[in-house]
């Protein structure tokens, strides 16, 4: 091999040594969506950690906040612990900020941002909104219950717009045909600068609880289908909708993920339990029933979205909650263990969303 070629073989080994170690290295970044479309900035999973005592939360008062439903205000009907809201989420691989409601007001000055989805959607969309106001509290807002919140001298606006499935329920003849190829109240989505969107739980509602008569797929009508089979079609008609009407430079898409109930308490390893009289975390790490169903169809599906579409993980840290929910103390009838408290661990997605956003 003459002088010219070694000299090129160097060369080439020292640019495939540097490749594979930039490889290497990008496998310790963690990507927000781990999937596709975000800066890798941050070698940081923020959804793998554990929850720790923190008591410099919560970071407002239910009765110093406006906005809250009853059916959330779980101080304000009585319950008589207060542990519950003095967790905070802790990653493993790193620190993230506390959330400064004046630096979001900053940073989204003259924005809209819609919370897209059923009532878990509600309970984040209220929880944001009592964390900006309680960095300032005497600003001027104006509030249409469960619809939107405006930051009258910053511009910025928090929507709420309610359809449990995402895609359409359309009157026939037959009834309330839920449409698993129709998407369009997304009509009402598009001109915002943020989207948070979230679906799951009412796909589980069955007999007089859910909310159509029949599901159509195409052609097809069905008195019923397999609802993770629904899901996924439905879920994949929201996902054309992202690639055909999101333009990327003006808006940021977040999906929320799956928020667990807890009723059953074999999973979490106590067969005679629900959330009701639950006072702390689970310890660790992991949740012993492992990830429900519909995690996999949610990664599936944004998996195939050319758009950036960024998943807020929350579903393995939020299963670790059974002590965060409503129980008893709402205004609703029976033992909710599917909605969650205010404040409380909502206000942790919104961190996480806040984190996303800036780190």
């Amino acid at each position: 091999m003459g002088f010219k070629c070694r000299v090129l073989f160097s060369i080439f080994c020292q640019v495939l040594l540097l490749l594979l170690q930039e490889a290497i290295a990008g496998q310790q970044y963690y990507n927000v969506s781990r999937l596709k479309g975000r800066k890798q900035a941050s070698r940081c999973n923020l959804f793998q950690g554990r929850w720790v005592v923190d008591t410099s939360y919560p970071l407002y008062d239910s009765s110093g906040c406006p906005f809250i439903d009853a059916e959330f205000d779980c101080q304000g009907y009585g319950r008589p612990d207060t542990q519950y809201l003095k967790f905070s989420w802790q990653p493993d691989s790193c620190n993230i900020p506390r959330f400064n409601g004046a630096d979001f007001l900053a940073r989204w000055r003259g924005k809209k941002i819609m919370f897209v989805g059923d009532s878990l959607s509600l309970n984040m969309w209220e929880s944001l909104a009592c964390m900006i106001h309680a960095a300032v509290p005497n600003a001027k807002t104006t509030f249409s219950k469960r619809n939107s919140v405006t930051f009258v001298d910053y511009g910025l606006t928090l929507y709420m717009y309610r359809t449990p499935y995402l895609v359409d329920i359309v009157r026939e003849s037959v009834g309330d045909v839920l449409n698993l190829n129709s998407i369009e109240g997304g009509n009402a989505w598009k001109g915002m600068d943020m989207l948070i969107f979230n679906s799951w739980h009412w796909w589980l509602h069955t007999g007089k609880s859910q909310g159509w008569d029949y599901i159509r797929d195409g052609s097809a009508l069905y008195t019923n289908m397999d609802r993770l089979e629904a899901f996924n079609k439905g879920l994949s008609t929201w996902g054309r909708w992202v690639d055909q009407n999101v333009d990327p430079s003006r808006t940021k898409v977040f999906f929320q993920g799956i928020s667990p109930t807890h009723y059953q308490g074999k999973d979490w390893n106590q067969p005679q339990k629900s959330c009701s009289g639950e006072a702390e975390p689970l310890s660790g790490s992991t949740y012993p029933a492992g990830a429900p169903p519909a995690v996999g169809i949610v990664s599936k599906v944004l998996g195939s979205i050319t758009k950036p579409v960024h998943l807020l993980d929350i579903t393995t840290l939020s299963q670790l909650r059974k002590d965060a929910h409503p129980s008893t103390y709402s205004d609703g009838s029976g033992t909710d263990c599917s909605h969650w408290c205010l404040p409380g661990l909502p206000d942790i997605w919104n961190q996480l969303l806040y984190a996303a956003l800036v780190m």
